[in-house]
């Protein structure tokens, strides 16, 4: 397995397509509310890339081996939806909860992050499990310094996740990026301290657990990318893109709006 070491240039790169992969979620949150459709959220954000930061929606047309291509610019996961929901002509309606995941590409660096969103008020089950799944990703986040090892993150994600009552998918998991969308190293959110591969400075990758309120298990539906939970329970994905520095980690995918990181994270995280 190679998995690449960045250069200083190409982790500034990364800096900034991250903080812009960022922004548009802080640019979009406004319109994530009741009666809007899926579409419309994915037009706003296409815009906003294309005309007002001059970066390329990386999903658009992106085709992976053994798929179609991916006809969106951002994904949209409602409810039920684990990740890859194509936006459309769902109307959010209140007591909706959605994932929207962005990556833009910026002079050839990708920028990957996702946050989730409540339309309305939501469900105590459905704070709850955002509240969880985004303290899951802190906590793998926290695990990251030269060393330490992709299984002290999965380990980390998996015992929070459970401990709430919930459940982990292991079909999908956090990757390697950089001037690839997906690359080595797969991030996956369960498994052993002290196994799997040993991080290093200048890795970076992106850590997005996705936990579910049910069981783990899921169907994919017959658009060939949407993933739902196989009990229809509900679903929560946070996402956020990191380089290994010599003494911890830096976020990449931090700007302005972004939501602060849970009160048991101390001193390691700074913004770019």
């Amino acid at each position: 397995m190679s998995i690449s070491i960045k250069t200083a240039e190409d982790i500034e790169g990364m800096r900034i397509a991250g903080r812009l992969g960022s922004e548009v979620l802080d640019y979009i949150t406004p319109f994530v509310k009741p009666g809007v459709t899926t579409g419309e959220l994915d037009r706003l954000c296409h815009e906003y890339m294309v005309n007002v930061q001059g970066t390329i929606p990386a999903p658009l047309n992106y085709c992976p081996p053994g798929y179609t291509p991916y006809p969106k610019a951002i994904c949209t996961s409602v409810n039920d939806v684990i990740c890859h929901g194509i936006p459309g002509d769902k109307v959010l309606k209140s007591g909706d909860v959605v994932n929207l995941d962005i990556t833009v590409i910026k002079d050839g660096y990708h920028g990957d992050n996702s946050r989730m969103f409540f339309i309305g008020e939501p469900s105590i089950l459905a704070k709850r499990l955002s509240d969880v799944t985004y303290e899951c990703m802190w906590l793998g986040i926290q695990q990251v310094k030269p060393g330490a090892t992709l299984g002290d993150i999965g380990h980390a994600i998996q015992t929070h996740a459970e401990k709430a009552g919930y459940s982990v998918v292991r079909e999908f998991c956090g990757h390697g990026i950089g001037k690839v969308f997906h690359e080595e190293p797969q991030v996956l959110h369960y498994g052993r301290p002290g196994t799997g591969v040993k991080l290093e400075a200048g890795m970076i990758f992106t850590i997005e657990p996705m936990i579910n309120a049910g069981r783990r298990e899921i169907r994919e539906m017959g658009d060939g990318w949407t993933i739902k939970t196989k009990d229809r329970s509900l679903s929560a994905q946070w996402e956020h893109m990191l380089v290994v520095t010599d003494t911890g980690y830096e976020v990449l995918t931090l700007s302005a709006g972004s939501p602060p990181p849970p009160a048991f994270i101390t001193g390691t995280a700074k913004a770019a």
